[in-house]
């Protein structure tokens, strides 16, 4: 198989390790605010309740895996105004850190 670059070389998809032909993508402090959790017992997707808290994605992958449940993915966030020279300010979220 060959993928077309927009310049119109042709690549075999091996020669581009870093895009993750085959394999997931590292992540870096993209989920450093985010929570994982297991469900409670007897909640569903309908009504989330949240269970037991995982430590990373790749706990909450296998976890989830080995029970045939979903996971669940939580990030606090805080409202915040700024001002921006104008006389109205803007409301923006800011990501809460884990503690």
């Amino acid at each position: 198989m060959e993928i077309k670059a927009s310049n119109g070389v042709a690549h075999a998809p091996t020669e581009f390790p870093e895009r993750g032909f085959g394999h997931r993508r590292k992540r870096t402090d993209e989920n450093a605010n985010v929570r994982f959790f297991l469900p409670k017992p007897g909640s569903s997707a309908a009504k989330p309740e949240l269970g037991q808290e995982m430590g990373n994605e790749s706990e909450a992958l296998i976890e989830a895996l080995k029970s045939g449940l979903p996971f669940f993915t939580v990030t606090a966030w805080k409202a915040t105004a700024q001002v921006n020279g104008t006389s109205n300010p803007i409301i923006v979220k800011e990501a809460l850190d884990r503690t």
